[in-house]
Order: C-alpha cells, then structure tokens, then sequence
C-alpha cells in the first residue's frame, strides 16, 4: 500500500512541475492544492493508473474529467476568494470543486448523474469537507444557496441555461469553456460577468472539452 502512495505522490509532484507550472498557472493557493489533493480519489478505480496523466479520463455516462492544466487554468481564471459563493455545474467527480474549497470558497457541488455524484461525494467528504454535494438537472442550477459570487461550468458549453445567470449576483462571474455548435474549432476558456439580466463574456485561453450533453446548442438560440 505505501509503494502505491509512493507512486501516486510522485505522480502528483510531476503532474504540477511538468503540466502546471510550466502553463501559466501561477497562483500559489492552487500550486499547493494540486500538490496535496490526490487526484486518484476523485476517479472511478478502473482509472487510478491514468489519474495523472496528461489527458482528458473518461468517467462514463458520455462525460470526462478534464485534463489537469485545463482545469487548473480554469480555476486560476475564476480566482475565486475566501467566503465566495461558487456554484459548480457539472461537477463530475468533484475534483474542480476541490480545488476551488481549496481558496476558502463556499462550494456546491452539482451533478445530475447519481453514478458520478457518489464518486465526488465521497471523495469530497473526505478531501474537501466544507464542499457541498447535491444531485439535480445542470442546466435548472441549484437556487436553494444562490445568489452566487461564481458560476463554474466544468465542461464544454454550447449555450448558456438563463437560470444559471439568474443565479449569479449582480456583479457575478461565470467560467466555462465555450465550444462552437459546428464542433469544428477549438473551444475557449472564457470568463463572463453579469451586466443586468445578461453575460458579457471575454476570450481569455484556447482550450478543448467535450460538450456538456445538457448544454448543446439549441436551434434559434444566441450566445
């Protein structure tokens, strides 16, 4: 058991010297919750030996865990701080929700898939136990703790669900990675702020994830 510990903290140490590091993520919060959070405990068994690799790992139910630079870019770009609201849609396994309680932030946790959902729960349990797990659609939010400081949508976006805007503060801001509908171009990493009712949003990164299913485009909508 300690040899596999061993080998996992090695992993671990040069995911963030050779992955991180070396790609912009600069912020020293994140540095050290990439280092000790065990990115192992937050994917299914079958892919412990690929925990660190550099690659998106498939979780099943047509959905991924990003890569570690894209999410711990993705992170770095909400700079997220202590006492912050932070929804994050999509959770997954919930290790972008661990890292965003790693700031200090009060964080739910949502995913619609319960298979998911009690892989991020018991792994957020342990690792990040001020995080929050609930289970509900994606794209209706979760209201019962809104208004949020931050909207983090982990995966790839077509459309934005009004109800995620009506449930950021006023002068709230959403991270996602924006995918074109055609599927043709490489996605952005963009950052969005509430002005009123709508999003005004800035290219900041290119950056790849597979379309959320729930956040496809849908005929006659404009992003």
């Amino acid at each position: 058991m300690s040899s596999m510990i061993d080998r996992f903290e090695r992993a671990r140490t040069h995911m963030v010297d050779s992955q991180i590091r070396p790609n912009k993520v600069t912020d020293t919060v994140l540095i050290a919750a990439l280092r000790s959070l065990p990115r192992e405990a937050f994917v299914p068994a079958t892919e412990n030996a690929v925990a660190y690799a550099d690659a998106e790992i498939r979780l099943g139910f047509d959905r991924v865990m990003p890569e570690p630079m894209v999410i711990a870019r993705l992170v770095q770009l909400a700079a997220v701080r202590r006492d912050e609201r932070v929804l994050v849609v999509g959770a997954g396994t919930g290790y972008g929700a661990a890292l965003l309680a790693s700031a200090g932030a009060v964080v739910v946790a949502l995913e619609e898939e319960a298979g998911l959902a009690a892989i991020g729960a018991a792994a957020l349990a342990v690792h990040a136990p001020s995080a929050i797990s609930t289970i509900g659609p994606l794209r209706a939010g979760w209201a019962a703790h809104a208004p949020y400081d931050v909207v983090f949508i982990e995966g790839g976006v077509e459309e934005v669900a009004p109800a995620l805007v009506a449930q950021l503060a006023p002068t709230g801001r959403m991270v996602m990675i924006r995918n074109p509908p055609s599927g043709r171009a490489v996605g952005q990493a963009v950052l969005g702020r509430r002005v009123a009712d709508d999003m005004s949003f800035a290219p900041m990164f290119d950056a790849n994830a597979p379309t959320l299913p729930m956040f496809r485009h849908v005929a006659g909508f404009v992003f």
